[in-house]
Formats: C-alpha cells, structure tokens, sequence
C-alpha cells in the first residue's frame, strides 16, 4: 500500500488551517464571552456581596433600633403609669381633703347652730328671769321700798358729789321724783346729804304713779335713776356680758 505524501499534507495543512480559523473566529470569541462572563459573574457576587453586608448592616441597625423603641417604649409606659398613679393619688387625696373639709365644716355649722339654739334658750331664760325678776320687784314694791332706796340714795351721791357741783344751779333746785309721795323722815335726810354735798342747794319732792318704784334725781343736765327698772335693767346688761364673756361652746362642753 502506497502512502500519497502530497494528500497527507494537504490534509494537514488544511486541520491546521481549520484549527487556526477555529481559533481565530470560534475559541476566541467563546473564551472572550466565557472570561467577560466570568467578570461580570464576579462584579455581580461582588455586588451582592455588599448588598448582603448592607442588608445585614441595616437589619443590625433595625434591630437596635427596634430594640431602643421597645426600652423607650417601656420606658415612656412605665412613666405613663407612674404619672397616671400619682394623679390617681392625687385625685383621692384630693377628695379625701374635700370630703374631710365637708365634714368640719358640717360639724362645725352643727356645732354653730347648736350654740346659737343654746344661746337663745339662755338669752330667753334670761329674759323670763328678768322679766319675773322686774315683776316681783314691781308687785312687792311700796312706800317701804322707796325708805330704802333713799338711804341707798345718800350712800351714792358721794362718788357724783363733782359732777353734781358742776350741773348744779343755784337759783334752780334739784327735782327728786318717786312713785309715792315720800315720807317726812327720808326727805330730810335726803335734804340733808344733798347740802353736805352742795351747801345751798334746793330739792324740790314730786310723785309719778306711771314711774317705776324707787327715786330719780334731776339737777340741770344730770339724771340718775335709782329705780326698780334701772336694777332690771343693770341685770339684763349682767347677763349679757355674762353669755358673750362664757361661750355656749364651753358650757356645752361635755355634749349635753
């Protein structure tokens, strides 16, 4: 079997040929396309890369952030809480010192009243007392009465003795006016005393059934009184100062 050299190399040349365009026109380009795929595959695993450490940097920060909101956010209740339990205290404390308030002030508006009822059942009494005092003084006064006061008479006029020499006149004379007509013995000593007090002074004696038992002396701008209702009078004043001097409050002291 004969070997054809010239056909051999033919077919050579032409694999070779083949290879090279192969080569130049097919491997090539792939191989191009495969490295720039290559690249663009790793720029992308790059890229994403970098969005997972973003990814995980932002989630890192979500969740300290999240975990800041819900401590804030314990926080802010907590607060809220204690707030709303102090106004809550406070509210009650708030009533509790009204109501407290309420309750003095009712007790002592009771208290109040009840001097007051008190107070008048005394002023009353009081005035049942005077009022009989008056009566009894009235009924049982005569011309007995009047005697006494004239010597109760010359006993006072010695503290009134400057006042009575200040209103005394010399040509006008003292007016003595009682009830009844006084007798003999007590104007002389009446007039007697007035002139160791006021030498030459003048009394002058009249009666007036509508006057209250005892005796009443006029000398100019002077008048005393010396009556069964200036006494009256004198106790009711007592008795006033008596009630405003003792409080109701302190004689009922013990609640009864």
């Amino acid at each position: 079997m004969s070997i054809d050299w010239i056909t051999i190399a033919a077919q050579l040349i032409n694999f070779l040929v083949l290879v090279w365009l192969l080569k130049r026109f097919l491997y090539r380009p792939i191989l191009s396309g495969i490295d720039a795929r290559e690249t663009e595959i790793a720029e992308r695993m790059l890229e994403a890369s970098r969005a997972r450490e973003k990814a995980e940097a932002a989630e890192t920060r979500y969740n300290d952030l999240a975990a800041t909101f819900r401590t804030n956010e314990a926080t802010l209740i907590d607060n809220q809480r204690q707030k709303a339990e102090a106004e809550r205290d406070t509210l009650i404390a708030e009533a509790r010192a009204r109501l407290e308030q309420e309750r003095k002030d009712w007790e002592a508006h009771l208290a109040q009243e009840k001097s007051k009822y008190i107070a008048h059942l005394h002023r009353s009494g009081a005035a049942l007392l005077v009022s009989l005092t008056g009566k009894a003084l009235h009924d049982l006064a005569d011309e007995t009465l009047e005697e006494r006061v004239v010597t109760h008479v010359a006993r006072q006029l010695k503290p009134m003795a400057a006042d009575l020499r200040k209103a005394a006149n010399a040509g006008t004379p003292a007016v003595v006016t009682t009830r009844y007509v006084l007798p003999d013995a007590a104007r002389v000593k009446l007039v007697a005393n007035m002139k160791g007090l006021i030498p030459g002074q003048k009394l002058q004696f009249e009666t007036d059934p509508a006057q209250s038992a005892g005796l009443v002396l006029r000398m100019g701008a002077v008048h005393v009184a010396w009556t069964v209702d200036s006494y009256i009078e004198e106790l009711d004043t007592m008795l006033e100062e008596r009630l405003v001097q003792d409080p109701i409050v302190k004689v009922d002291s013990d609640g009864h």
